[in-house]
């Protein structure tokens, strides 16, 4: 059996009820996990850790997360399927329809922080939300910088 080496399953977080492996490394914008590797620089943790642990997907093909969790790295939560087979699964059709009440209804950032009136910040002539506490968090470690 393969195993993951240290540096990448100490960035893993297992679920036992749903069975879903949480990176806790860097997350993109979109809520998916990223890695850092040389030479390639940076790479999507899921298609990393299935590509150690599953096989290797064609770069034609979206990895699927089964259980709807795009942090998840679990390769038994991924299905390799097409890029639209992977939209429609996903609803984004139906979402790019309905994004503004979908943005209004969303109670929590991808981070898990509460998207309440005093913690969101609305931007102007836009409907689009942002999580206060994670701004800043990201204002903080860029001054660290």
């Amino acid at each position: 059996m393969i195993s993951l080496p240290n540096k990448l399953d100490s960035k893993i977080e297992r679920i036992t009820e749903s069975g879903c492996w949480i990176w806790m490394g860097a997350l993109s914008r979109n809520g998916y996990g990223n890695i850092h590797l040389r030479p390639l620089g940076n790479v999507v943790a899921h298609r990393h850790v299935y590509s150690i642990l599953g096989g290797i997907v064609p770069a034609s093909l979206d990895l699927d997360h089964l259980c709807r969790v795009r942090c998840c790295v679990n390769p038994a939560h991924l299905e390799a399927v097409t890029r639209s087979e992977n939209l429609r699964r996903g609803g984004v059709i139906d979402r790019l329809k309905n994004a503004a009440a979908a943005a209004h209804a969303q109670t929590h950032c991808k981070r898990g922080h509460e998207m309440t009136a005093a913690n969101s910040y609305t931007y102007p002539n836009s409907k689009h939300r942002q999580c206060r506490t994670c701004m800043r968090e990201y204002q903080r470690n860029r001054r660290k910088k």
